[in-house]
């Protein structure tokens, strides 16, 4: 089956290609999550890419994608603030999973940045932003350059933040296919993945993690703050990337 044109798209008007996604969006919400991917496969541009934090309930994507395609690229940003265990998670699941994980930092170590900037995460939401600005938009940027990535698979759920509650299965971010199999799953749905295939959580879980960062910006759940809030100390949830 033949690719859809993604320069030929990218060059319609803003109304023609929201109608044009429309259209096969309502065609993949009628999908399993594993149709979606072989559709995602046998009809977007390559190359793929898969980006991958490696959190909590990450097992589940990278599971699904890579038994379709195993030597497909997992994107990671290393940010070089993330829990010790999620380090040891990664490299457990590499070595375990056969991945193909390309790695991603900003162009200044975290050291350097703290001598020009201080703790940024620390100086309210102009100060988290240009955070994210540097070591995750930027970083990804590049990694979507360099790779010159075509459809870029990614994890986020509806379910998570109110802020993903509105996102499409398949969109163009940019300029690029971005693809979100598993967009209408609930933390039930993932359990039983988990579960059904003897998957792993991260380590963390069990101490009352539901969405992993960087240490200095991430909170346990507890019965005073949601999901969301547990990310960025409650002042925003999303990082830029998939903004």
């Amino acid at each position: 089956m033949q690719s859809l044109n993604l320069e030929k798209i990218n060059n319609f008007s803003s109304g023609e290609q929201i109608k044009f996604l429309e259209e096969i969006n309502f065609k993949l919400n009628k999908l399993s999550s594993f149709n979606r991917i072989i559709w995602a496969l046998n009809n977007l541009e390559k190359n793929f890419i898969l980006s991958s934090s490696f959190g909590i309930q990450s097992m589940v994507l990278l599971h699904m994608i890579t038994s379709k395609i195993p030597s497909i690229p997992i994107i990671f940003i290393d940010t070089g603030y993330l829990f010790p265990e999620t380090y040891l998670f990664i490299d457990k699941l590499v070595k375990k999973m056969n991945l193909n994980l390309k790695v991603f930092r900003a162009v200044i170590s975290s050291a350097w940045q703290e001598a020009r900037y201080g703790k940024l995460w620390e100086k309210g939401i102009d100060g988290i932003n240009l955070y994210n600005k540097i070591n995750k938009v930027k970083p990804m940027k590049f990694a979507l350059k360099k790779l010159l990535v075509k459809t870029w698979f990614a994890g986020l759920r509806r379910s998570q933040s109110k802020s993903r509650k509105y996102l499409s299965i398949l969109s163009i971010q940019r300029k690029i296919f971005k693809f979100l199999p598993i967009l209408d799953w609930g933390d039930k749905k993932i359990f039983y993945y988990i579960k059904k295939y003897d998957l792993e959580y991260h380590p963390l879980w069990k101490d009352g993690y539901v969405s992993l960062g960087d240490i200095h910006t991430t909170s346990k759940i507890n019965s005073k703050i949601s999901e969301e809030e547990t990310r960025f100390l409650g002042i925003k949830r999303e990082c830029g990337l998939h903004e």
